[in-house]
């Protein structure tokens, strides 16, 4: 098969495209014909070492061991079953929860032995994958290239939404609202938990389709102004915070929150440290949160909200698997409405 993996620590010179022996199913494990692979701010981070290196770099103790392929979002068929899954999955249509734990059920996404796909195993960059049967779900939309663009940032904007506990006609404000988790936060807090949304955005040529997305208002980071645009915006304090962006945005976040108000972060693209006042945190009452994905039941609850049409996919452009280094540079560029999705068969 043809597949794309990184190599080592570095810039996309590090993805390689190779031929690889097709991989076989253990006794609980399915084969996977991929037909759809949206990439992820983790694997590029993972691939530059910005989770750190060695020991460091991945979701385990013991890192991230190279060449690894990578990809966790991912759609496909089911062409092949090992020998304890049942024949009738054969030939379904099915989308990858994307992790592996011992976990109880809700702790999942916590538990010390999380292992995730794309960086603990090979994941989806590639023509073919093997996967616990028991994490295979049936695709919530017909088509794959739509279907595979809610499996990372999906569950992790919904589990964000309800760490917050964001409820109808409270207003949240959401950084990063065009990116692959901004884009859905914003659709999962309006369109499902009834909340008013403040979408913070570079440019204020994407307003409508924020709109579209259900934000109440759009804005735009690059003002001079924020804090104050967003207070009025919303006649005064708001309740939530959902960020992706980091340092560039925190202090005025912090700003902006009433008291008793609720910070809650998956992303650092706009710096990974930053400055803290205490006494703003303990004075205001805030609540911080940091997350990253999320559980089975927070999953499936998702998968159920897309099949329903509350939420819709958003994507901005797909490439070949070959292209994988065009790709994961495109998906750093400022501007982007959306999910970038790479398409083996293209």
């Amino acid at each position: 098969m043809k597949a794309v993996q990184v190599t080592g620590y570095g810039d996309v010179d590090k993805l390689e495209v190779v031929e690889k022996s097709i991989p076989e199913p253990k006794e609980n494990e399915v084969l996977i014909k991929v037909k759809a692979c949206a990439i992820n701010n983790t694997e590029i981070w993972m691939r530059e070492g910005a989770y750190g290196t060695g020991s460091k770099s991945g979701w385990r103790p013991e890192g991230v061991h190279f060449p690894r392929i990578p990809g966790s979002d991912i759609t496909g068929t089911v062409v092949k079953v090992g020998s304890r899954v049942e024949e009738d999955v054969m030939g379904k249509d099915v989308v990858l929860f994307p992790f592996t734990s011992t976990g109880e059920e809700g702790t999942e996404h916590i538990s010390e032995d999380m292992s995730f796909i794309g960086s603990e195993y090979d994941g989806g960059y590639a023509e073919y994958v093997v996967w616990p049967a028991e994490l295979c779900f049936d695709m919530p939309l017909s088509n794959y290239t739509e279907s595979a663009v809610f499996s990372v940032s999906g569950m992790t904007a919904w589990h964000m939404v309800e760490q917050i506990q964001a409820q109808p006609g409270e207003t949240v404000m959401v950084t990063g609202a065009n990116g692959g988790v901004g884009s859905l936060n914003v659709q999962i807090a309006s369109k499902v938990f009834g909340s008013k949304v403040i979408a913070i955005v570079g440019d204020l040529a994407l307003e409508e389709r924020m709109k579209e997305l259900g934000a109440t208002h759009v804005l735009s980071y690059k003002s001079d102004h924020l804090a104050e645009e967003i207070i009025e915006a919303n006649g005064g304090p708001i309740d939530s915070v959902l960020d992706v962006v980091g340092d560039a945005l925190f202090s005025t976040s912090l700003q902006v929150l009433k008291k008793g108000g609720k910070f809650c972060t998956s992303g650092s693209a706009g710096g990974q440290k930053t400055e803290l006042d205490f006494r703003t945190m303990y004075l205001k009452h805030i609540t911080l949160y940091g997350s990253v994905l999320g559980t089975r039941a927070e999953f499936k609850r998702m998968l159920e909200a897309i099949s329903e049409g509350k939420i819709k996919p958003v994507i901005d452009r797909t490439f070949p698997l070959e292209q994988a280094r065009e790709a994961q540079s495109y998906f750093k560029e400022a501007g982007k409405m959306g999910k970038i999705v790479l398409l083996p068969e293209e």
